[in-house]
């Protein structure tokens, strides 16, 4: 099952939640107990070991690639 990400009408809590993808709007705020839910876009990451990267920097072995200057 995969993870969504959720913002509650109700109290304005954005939330992650373990769901069916065809279950979702069944699914209730975990902090307000809601069913007024939106699911928003969620965006991923991939992970890429060694090589170079685009800009010419090296992977770094974060999860990121090193690209983004977190290390």
């Amino acid at each position: 099952m995969p993870i969504y990400e959720f913002h509650c009408e109700q109290c304005g809590r954005d939330s992650e939640i373990l769901v069916r993808s065809a279950d979702w709007k069944n699914s209730k705020c975990p902090h307000c107990g809601s069913a007024k839910l939106s699911k928003k876009f969620s965006t991923f990451a991939s992970a890429k070991t060694g090589g170079e990267m685009p800009s010419g920097k090296s992977g770094g072995g974060h999860s990121c690639g090193g690209g983004c200057g977190c290390h």
